[in-house]
């Protein structure tokens, strides 16, 4: 295939018709604008009325971009390749140079100017943490987010990534740099928050990452399919080639050992994780991970580049060794009203002590023990019902953990949203009148603001439906096309937000598949009795690509009466035709009854219909 080469120099004179701009509070501010593509062109150079120096590059297709950008002084950087998740580092710059190889439509950049403060940040410890610089320190809170934080129920893992951006930047640059990211999460990626519970500069130092509590199982947007229960952690840099520094891997060990031992999790031990759906692993595999893991062990990516990729070993064993002694993977297994078996495992022979509380706080039964291994059984037929709570210690320098058993079971809330569904879920946008549109339905329990977004394969969004609709409570359905979105697997994300606070999300999966279009059968009514007029129906269709082909003929019942074809066929317009007559020879009775077309292709199976008549008479 040729490949287009394209070198343009842009002068940043943003256009209202073509640039879109936000200041987020702080000072940080973004524009966005759609560069031009399809030959060798460049833009005049002009005063640049926008200053920049983080830019984040987003296309479609299977195309590469590169890039470079001129600093204020007027020298050029050298050429580097974009994230597709973060925006890179370039100092104060005005202009910026790209170059395009392969297929790539609607490119766009994203400039971001996110001042650099010359202050210290003040950095604090919660809970034994490492000192970490807290969103309120680098900004973070000032800056817009669009939705509550979510929490998983247990934290499983911790997967490591690298930001894929320069590693040449001062302290001072660093807090900016995590500013920046920040904002592009949300205004280009269109998540909620920054994607990274903490982020590492090349220094050491440690920032709070997304929002809602450092010691709670907020879940992120790091690793798609398997971002509820991981905690992820993102160095700042590229380390494909480089190795990250021993500020910053020493840091990264620090911190991993207090998350995981808040989680009560062996750093070197292994997990099955059900996938949700990545790039990688479809949803419902099970794929066993390190609980260190790095971001490629779930997702189709480098990331966290292959220097850093290969020390997580290692990594994982200095946690380890790391605040010891510890309390590895409490267990409570049982009920009110029976047996209640309780298991850990401690790194080191210890004594240990169970202890049980009642309803109204006082202690009704104890364990205790020495070794290793924690192995308890309360006997709680006895045991009234109500609330119990459980704690399990082994001295003063190990992390307790607690627990409930018991209690009040009280119906599970009504979701926000229920019933979301895109329908037909694949749709053939391509101007034949068929599979062009989906409806979209869903239901609200509760009046609510609603975002609509339509997501890609790596959960980065492409669409925005509709943003911050009032909606009240009640089944809400609407016709939606989906324009020039190209081929390919989409997810339609429904973000509710009540108006008494609580939030939720939904998700529905739709595949966009032109391959098929333009399916006919003629004449409309055929009447296959041997006189020579309309015996015969003919029917055609046209592929946009090579595919596996089914042509069947349905009953008006839908059973399958005929088949006029089934394999292979290349890129183009065919044709087929019937007779009438079914597989036994016999003339099929006179009814209402449909051509089927069924293409199979990478991304899955695509159908469509046509219908005509059978109306025979006597010759």
């Amino acid at each position: 295939m040729p490949r287009a080469c394209l070198i343009a120099l842009l002068a940043l004179c943003v256009a209202p018709s073509v640039a879109h701009g936000h200041t987020a509070p702080g000072g940080v501010s973004i524009v966005s604008r759609d560069l031009p593509l399809g030959g060798e062109r460049a833009l005049a150079s002009a005063p640049a009325p926008v200053r920049f120096d983080l830019v984040g590059l987003r296309w479609r297709g299977a195309g590469t971009v590169r890039f470079r950008t001129r600093s204020l002084a007027g020298r050029w950087s050298a050429w580097q390749v974009p994230d597709d998740s973060n925006p890179s580092w370039t100092g104060a710059s005005d202009a910026l140079q790209y170059r395009v190889r392969g297929n790539v439509t609607r490119l766009r950049a994203y400039y971001i100017w996110s001042p650099v403060e010359h202050r210290g940040l003040r950095r604090l410890s919660v809970a034994g943490s490492p000192p970490i610089v807290s969103r309120t320190a680098w900004g973070g809170n000032e800056l817009p987010r669009r939705n509550h934080p979510l929490y998983a129920s247990s934290v499983r893992l911790v997967i490591v990534h690298h930001t894929a951006t320069p590693n040449t930047y001062t302290p001072d640059q660093a807090a900016a740099i995590v500013r920046g990211i920040d904002v592009y999460h949300v205004k280009a990626n269109g998540w909620n928050d920054i994607g990274y519970n903490f982020l590492i500069d090349r220094y050491g130092q440690v920032y709070e990452g997304r929002y809602g509590g450092m010691t709670r199982n907020v879940i992120g947007a790091h690793a798609l399919g398997f971002n509820s229960g991981s905690v992820g952690i993102a160095l700042i840099g590229n380390f494909m080639t480089a190795k990250p520094t021993p500020a910053a891997v020493q840091s990264l060990e620090h911190l991993i050992a207090w998350r995981l031992d808040l989680a009560h999790l062996d750093p070197t031990s292994t997990l099955t994780y059900v996938s949700g759906g990545s790039e990688r692993w479809r949803a419902g595999t099970k794929v066993k991970l390190r609980v260190v893991s790095g971001h490629r062990d779930t997702g189709s990516t480098s990331c966290p580049g292959n220097d850093l990729y290969v020390m997580l070993g290692q990594i994982a064993s200095a946690a380890e060794q790391i605040g010891l002694p510890k309390l590895y993977a409490p267990v409570v297994r049982g009920r009110i009203g029976g047996p209640v078996a309780f298991s850990a495992r401690l790194s080191s022979a210890l004594p240990w002590s169970i202890t049980i509380a009642g309803p109204d706080g006082r202690t009704v039964s104890r364990g205790a023990g020495t070794g290793p291994a924690v192995a308890w059984t309360w006997d709680a037929t006895a045991a009234g019902a109500g609330r119990y709570t459980w704690t399990m210690e082994a001295g003063a320098s190990v992390l307790p953990a607690r627990g409930v058993i018991g209690g009040s079971t009280l119906p599970p809330p009504t979701p926000l949203v229920q019933n979301l569904t895109v329908s037909p879920s694949v749709l053939s946008p391509n101007g034949d009148g068929y599979g062009d549109q989906a409806t979209i339905s869903y239901t609200l329990t509760s009046r609510s603001t609603v975002t609509a977004t339509v997501l890609d394969a790596t959960g980065t969004a492409v669409s925005t439906v509709f943003s911050a609709q009032e909606q009240s409570a009640r089944a809400i359905s609407f016709a939606w096309s989906p324009g020039d979105l190209l081929d390919g697997r989409y997810s339609l994300a429904i973000a509710v937000r009540s108006d008494d606070g609580r939030s939720a999300s939904a998700a529905a999966a739709f595949t966009i598949d032109r391959i098929l279009s333009s399916v006919t059968a003629t004449p409309a009514v055929i009447s296959p009795n041997g006189d020579g007029v309309d015996d015969t129906l003919a029917t055609s269709f046209v592929l946009a690509a090579p595919g596996q082909v089914s042509v069947t003929i349905l009953a008006p019942d839908g059973s399958t009466v005929a088949t006029l074809f089934n394999g292979q066929l290349v890129a183009g317009m065919s044709s087929f035709g019937w007779d009438g007559h079914m597989a036994d020879g016999t003339t099929a009775p006179d009814g209402h009854y449909e051509v089927l077309v069924t293409v199979g292709d990478a991304l899955g199976t695509v159908t469509q219909t046509a219908a005509f008549d059978i109306a025979s008479a006597p010759p």
